[in-house]
């Protein structure tokens, strides 16, 4: 039985959406050239929806990029592919394999090697031979400290770095578009939403997700406090057993990178109440790449990570 609370959940919502949807049609309007960043993850998934809500029942007015690690878990490849195609939009995928290929960026090896930090001149090449000047991305504030100092426009200079003491001031949602040739701006739709606000909105469109965000069986094993799914390019060492536990994942990334919870929340209700009893956020609990150092995420910001 629906409750008061229910209903003023479902308002906030409505205002949170609205807010992304105005957003996203502001910046369609003012910049020439955008694209829309999509990892297939549950913040992307909701901007998409998000995005095509804001033109319906015209198609998407941009085409979707995916920056591929190809380190990825399979499931989610499988539902980018199947939810990009289902709605006939224009995918554009940039390989960071590919940048490896050129020269453009060199990998490192070894246990603790990952791509993550590859995925920024991939990015950054992907958006220069596509002309884009303006990105959509699907990064909250609550998640980490650095994005809690982002505008909902954040700027970027002609080599795609960001520079947190240049950005625009946004009183009263009023958003400035105006760059010169060859700055970029990123943009964050979600900027004022929660993670609960996410879940609850996946909930309430009815939103299809990878697998791997509801409670399955995996053979895991730990590494700096971290559950990492076995597979060919994650492989345990010495001292790390591997077991099959019940687990899922928070936020979906590299797999070389990012870590599995233990878990019995099989469906949307069982995680939002997991959520809600929560008290770490998803990045600080499931991803490495944040672990480095207390300012990890902004250092690469500044290089012009999303």
């Amino acid at each position: 039985m629906e409750t008061r609370r229910d209903h003023a959940r479902v308002d906030e919502l409505r205002i949170l959406e609205a807010e992304s949807v105005h957003i996203i049609r502001e910046v369609v309007s003012e910049l020439e050239r955008p694209v829309l960043l999509f990892s297939a993850g549950k913040d992307s998934i909701v901007l998409l929806r998000l995005a095509e809500k804001a033109f319906r029942p015209a198609p998407l007015p941009f085409p979707v990029l995916h920056v591929d690690t190809g380190h990825n878990f399979d499931e989610v490849i499988a539902f980018r592919d199947r939810r990009i195609e289902r709605a006939g939009h224009r995918l554009v995928v940039a390989s960071v394999q590919e940048s490896i290929d050129r020269g453009r960026v060199k990998e490192v090896g070894g246990p603790n090697g990952s791509r993550n930090r590859l995925q920024i001149r991939t990015l950054l090449d992907a958006l220069e031979d596509g002309g884009f000047d303006a990105a959509f991305g699907g990064a909250r504030r609550d998640e980490e400290r650095a994005r809690a100092k982002e505008r909902v426009l954040s700027f970027r200079d002609e080599f795609g770095q960001w520079d947190p003491r240049a950005q625009r001031p946004e009183p009263w949602s009023l958003y400035n578009g105006r760059i010169r040739p060859g700055e970029q701006v990123r943009v964050f739709p979600l900027s004022n939403w929660t993670e609960l606000d996410i879940w609850r909105y996946i909930q309430l469109e009815g939103l299809e997700l990878p697998p791997i965000y509801f409670a399955h069986e995996r053979e895991v094993f730990e590494r700096d406090g971290l559950l990492l799914a076995t597979s060919r390019f994650t492989t345990p060492g010495a001292g790390e057993p591997v077991s099959v536990q019940r687990v899922r994942y928070r936020t979906v990334g590299d797999l070389t990178i990012t870590g599995a919870v233990r878990s019995e929340a099989a469906d949307i209700a069982a995680v939002i109440a997991e959520i809600g009893a929560s008290t770490v956020s998803e990045r600080g609990e499931t991803r490495a790449d944040d672990r480095t150092s207390a300012a990890a995420m902004e250092d690469r910001k500044r290089e012009g990570y999303f």
